[in-house]
């Protein structure tokens, strides 16, 4: 019985990470684990909204090069999260990057959906 739960738990899982990629955006929660276990981190707004403060550990990618440079970002097998200030340049810059090849691309929308106390390590 644990085995069918377990099962069940990450066929629930499996269908909610394609949904978000399929809308084009992820849960803020999974946003950050997705990060915590590695995958870059872009803040596609403006040069003074960046230096006005950014997420740890975000890299610097104005929409604008970005789309013109999509692969100067990342690599087409690494898992991206994008954001901006309203959700409308990360999904332009997460549609660029998709048409660059790039294949785990997600989109959290606002910096300001970021949870605030992100998940801590995984267990097991």
């Amino acid at each position: 019985m644990p085995d069918l739960l377990a099962l069940v738990a990450a066929a629930i899982v499996v269908a909610a990470l394609w949904l978000a990629m399929k809308s084009g955006r992820v849960a803020p929660a999974e946003a950050a684990r997705l990060v915590r276990d590695g995958a870059v981190l872009l803040d596609v707004r403006s040069e003074t909204e960046f230096a006005e403060g950014h997420l740890p550990g975000a890299v610097h990618a104005p929409v604008d090069v970005l789309r013109a440079r999509p692969l100067a970002f990342a690599e087409k097998d690494q898992p991206v999260v994008v954001y901006c200030r309203s959700g409308a340049r990360s999904a332009l810059a997460a549609r660029a990057l998709r048409a660059a090849g790039c294949k785990h691309v997600f989109n959290l929308g606002p910096m300001a959906a970021w949870p605030s106390s992100p998940p801590g390590p995984r267990s097991g």
